[in-house]
């Protein structure tokens, strides 16, 4: 059973909404990052986004790009992923998800890309700048692993919707308001009904993201989705932190 299933179905039997954590895979190195994970596991986070650094991250707000950045000019990339995940994998069977652009798995090879996502252990990808349209250069090759793919949902999406989760495995990623990520807690007002919209066409876990920095936050969502996704909140937590792994744990701790 792929990790991600496992989880939410842990969860469901609990009661509980997902908590689903975001760091620039890299920053400031592999080594921090793993204790990152670690930290996060401890203070209560369900699944982990690894977001893996890209030059121009049309999704990403100034927080996570300056993180990104910070883990290029350190020289992360693939291969540095496939230690890191392969090293946490030794100890822990958290659910973990790569975001990528597709552009950086066309550098790399979309065969080889999936090849190494299964080697190492990885539960879900999420492609932000891949249409829906475009699937299928990525899809098939993914689908004949136990990985998923990710859809990213957001409330201009329309009358695409049934279409965007038909399929949807592991969980729905659905943005909570236009523009990127790391934004204020100014959610769009169309929000409330986006979201039962989305769960009317999927039985997959609906999960919203972007903007999401604290408890209250969480609490407005968990009640209407089966979980949130913290990113920018997260990174900010690290920086001010000065990467103290306990800070990270405490502020995963904070929004249960």
């Amino acid at each position: 059973m792929n990790r991600i299933d496992k989880k939410f179905a842990e969860l469901k039997a609990l009661n509980k909404k997902a908590l689903i954590m975001y760091i620039s895979a890299g920053d400031p190195d592999i080594k921090k990052s793993e204790e990152f994970v670690y930290a996060l596991e401890k203070g209560g986070t369900d699944i982990i986004e690894l977001g893996i650094p890209f030059s121009d991250p049309l999704a990403d707000g100034p927080v996570i790009q300056e993180a990104g950045l910070r883990s290029i000019s350190g020289g992360f990339n693939f291969e540095k992923l496939g230690i890191l995940v392969k090293s946490i994998r030794k100890t822990s069977e958290i659910p973990l998800v790569v975001m990528v652009y597709y552009s950086s798995i066309i550098c790399y090879g979309t065969e080889k890309f999936v090849s190494l996502m299964e080697e190492i252990g990885i539960d879900g990808v999420i492609i932000p700048d891949l249409p829906y349209e475009e699937y299928d250069e990525v899809k098939p090759y993914i689908d004949k692993t136990d990985i998923y793919m990710i859809p990213l949902v957001a409330v201009t999406s329309g009358d695409r919707v049934p279409m965007l989760v038909k399929d949807a495995k592991g969980f729905v990623y659905c943005v909570s308001s236009l523009g990127v990520t790391g934004g204020n807690s100014n959610f769009d007002a169309r929000i409330d009904g986006f979201l039962s919209e989305v769960k009317k066409n999927t039985d997959t876990p609906v999960c919203v993201g972007f903007g999401i920095s604290k408890k209250a936050d969480c609490d407005r969502f968990n009640r209407i989705c089966d979980g949130c996704i913290v990113g920018s909140a997260l990174i900010r937590t690290i920086n001010s932190s000065g990467g103290d792994p306990k800070a990270v744990e405490d502020f995963a701790r904070s929004l249960r």
